[in-house]
């Protein structure tokens, strides 16, 4: 390096610093956290989502060696949240929880949503995916879709609505499409969680909601609701038919949910955080326990995430133009 031709005068301090650079990304990871991670749940406190984070929560902070603090940021569907992490600074310290509302229906029911969700984040990976379930108010005394549909349709239908965990949600877009299933011109009643809106299902404010299992078994088991339909089996509510096996196609659907960081976070970071996810996601005790509220854990890779993402921008997408669910 000493004898350089002088034709090369700034070789040397180029490749010095190219040896510098190049174990930088190792350090960033190696260094990472040294401080508190702040969680960002765009959901409130009490709802599913809120009740999973907090059950992977004291496993990821043992993982990550530093505390991990839960941040409930909601409203909106769950995209003021997301919108706080999109615009957090990239340097690993914010991360937020990215579900199928937040992350791809949000996409398609919202013309002026301030993110993009395939290109403003750097998705660390899965938690888990949940099926969804119709629960309607005991009232209704209707056991299965057959008797809900026959009660809706000839009751006085203009009196029913159904509740959702707030506007643009996969709760939202699937009550939607029942509406269209239905045939009546039901209400839609956005909640700025799921909490708030078992209250009113259950007192008769609004009739039926759809909603991940997390939060409704308590109310479903205590008779205080009625499980109607499933999307998908799930342990939790083992005499609880699918809508497919009634025959009801077009009713599948289930939720994901997963970690992203803000566009531009180190990729050694968002490693390191899927690393640490993946673990706490093998432990036993933890897959029993999300199993317990109805979320089947799903390790993956950050690359498998992203790929959900985009295919289920475009899945929601076209429903939410069949079903014309768009909000100004």
């Amino acid at each position: 390096m000493a004898n350089l031709p002088p034709i090369f005068p700034n070789l040397h301090a180029c490749l010095l610093g190219v040896l510098c650079l190049a174990p930088a990304g190792a350090a960033v990871a190696q260094d990472w956290p040294i401080k508190p991670v702040t969680l960002v749940v765009p959901f409130p406190a009490g709802g599913g989502t809120d009740l999973l984070v907090r059950t992977i929560q004291p496993r990821l902070q043992a993982a990550l060696g530093q505390p991990v603090v839960i941040d409930n940021r909601s409203g909106a569907g769950g995209t003021i949240g997301a919108t706080f992490v999109a615009r957090a600074a990239p340097d690993g310290y914010v991360v937020g929880v990215a579900t199928t509302s937040t992350h791809a229906v949000s996409a398609s029911v919202y013309p002026r949503l301030p993110y993009k969700p395939a290109a403003d984040f750097a998705y660390a990976g899965f938690i888990g995916t949940s099926p969804y379930v119709l629960a309607v108010n005991r009232a209704l005394q209707a056991p299965d879709v057959k008797a809900l549909l026959d009660r809706l349709r000839h009751d006085k239908p203009a009196q029913y609505s159904f509740a959702s965990v707030g506007v643009g949600t996969v709760s939202h877009l699937i009550g939607v499409q029942f509406q269209a299933l239905s045939r009546v011109p039901l209400t839609h009643v956005p909640y700025r969680g799921a909490a708030p809106a078992y209250t009113d299902l259950i007192g008769g404010q609004v009739q039926l909601m759809f909603d991940n299992p997390a939060g409704l078994v308590p109310y479903l088991r205590a008779g205080k609701l009625v499980a109607v339909a499933t999307t998908a089996p799930t342990p939790l509510l083992p005499g609880v038919p699918t809508f497919a096996s009634q025959g009801v196609p077009g009713f599948a659907q289930q939720l994901w949910y997963g970690l992203a960081y803000p566009r531009g976070t180190p990729a050694p970071i968002v490693a390191r955080m899927n690393q640490a996810l993946n673990q706490v996601l093998a432990d036993k005790d933890t897959v029993r326990e999300l199993a317990d509220k109805g979320v089947t854990a799903r390790p993956g890779t950050p690359a498998e995430m992203l790929g959900t993402v985009q295919h289920d921008l475009s899945y929601w997408g076209e429903i939410a133009r069949s079903v014309g669910a768009t909000i100004e």
